[in-house]
């Protein structure tokens, strides 16, 4: 028997997400919180865990939490869908509007999911690569729209693996002109600071995400998802009944009980950011670029394949994205601990100096 005859030609035709499982002290590759939740609050978070009653199903569509972070966005409860991660809620978005012949567009390069999703459901996928300062292409962007109509959109904000915000009035311009779902990623948000929320009683097509990955939730999987309640009332039909589970239902809760600790920390990494990309400035051969998220994009004068590997040979990760085109030797690496960092930038400096 050939299983993959059995198997639809958008699964057969693509790689799966691609994770590398190097077990390296100095992990620089997820765009990860790397504090951990302060001393003070463990035993109460652990409590707080201890207390979920197991053999019971979770609370189905999160309704208590749903209010709550509706609240804390200033929008209605029907505003509001939360999900195992931003990545189930990018799939049932693209689920959702996964009609024949429908298309998804997205800038690239960009977040993977956004393709692999949009592939999955059956959605045929436009690539607009982005300008030579790795912003939106308007004017691409505008062609696509007119000629094909995009049912869905999705635009990192700051986008992934670049970590500049897009010009703001460019993405109002596609919100504006686009018949379709116009989806403003914004998982970095805690280190940006910068929202499209205040726009969405003037846009009924956009929908903001965010996510509590990147403020030291990651292992827990919470996504939130905010559109208007006509979209919404639909993607709660797509959504599993149970899809967040109890033990990451009590840990967002928790977040929003504690939540000031955590902005603190999102403050504190943004201050170590900014060390470290004084610090890769520093070294010759070695651009990083402008960065408003938790990580720093930077292309060198090297073979970025040999630095990688050499990287991991002395104990650090951080993502390779080293491609023929407009990414090629180019590298990201996620803002650590100041020794984290600080053992980064002299791992680096001796490799590049050999």
């Amino acid at each position: 028997m050939d299983i993959r005859s059995l198997i639809k030609e958008e699964v057969l035709a693509q790689r799966a997400y691609g994770v590398e499982h190097a077990a390296c002290p100095v992990k620089l590759d997820a765009n990860e919180n790397p504090l951990a939740i302060p001393e003070p609050l463990r035993e109460q978070f652990a409590a707080r865990l201890a207390s979920v009653s197991l053999n019971r199903y979770p609370e189905a569509g999160s309704p208590a939490l749903v209010a709550r972070f509706a609240e804390v966005f200033g929008v209605g409860a029907d505003q509001v869908v939360l999900g195992n991660g931003s990545d189930e809620l990018i799939q049932i978005l693209c689920t959702t509007v996964a009609r024949p012949g429908a298309e998804v567009m997205i800038p690239i390069p960009t977040f993977a999911m956004y393709r692999i999703a949009a592939r999955n459901a059956g959605c045929r996928v436009a690539e607009v690569p982005l300008d030579g300062k790795f912003d939106l292409d308007l004017a691409a962007m505008r062609g696509r729209i007119t000629a094909h109509s995009p049912a869905l959109i999705f635009l990192a904000w700051p986008n992934n693996p670049t970590g500049n915000c897009f010009r703001r009035d460019r993405i109002e311009a596609i919100l504006q002109e686009s018949p379709g779902i116009v989806v403003v990623d914004e998982a970095y948000f805690h280190f940006s600071r910068r929202t499209f929320l205040p726009l969405l009683g003037r846009h009924e097509n956009l929908v903001v995400l965010r996510t509590l990955s990147k403020v030291g939730f990651a292992a827990m999987r919470i996504g939130l998802l905010i559109g208007s309640p006509a979209l919404v009332c639909e993607l709660d039909k797509v959504r599993t009944p149970y899809n967040l589970n109890a033990m990451s239902q009590a840990a967002a809760a928790f977040y929003l009980d504690h939540e000031e600790t955590f902005l603190k920390q999102a403050e504190e990494i943004r201050r170590w950011r900014g060390e470290l990309f004084a610090a890769m400035k520093t070294i010759p051969g070695i651009r990083p670029r402008p960065t408003d998220a938790n990580f720093i994009f930077f292309d060198c004068d090297f073979d970025a394949d040999q630095v990688y590997i050499k990287l991991m040979e002395r104990g650090i990760l951080i993502k390779n994205f080293n491609a023929p085109g407009t990414v090629r030797n180019f590298m990201r690496v996620t803002v650590g601990t100041r020794e984290e960092n600080s053992r980064f930038i002299e791992v680096l400096q001796d490799i590049i100096s050999k």
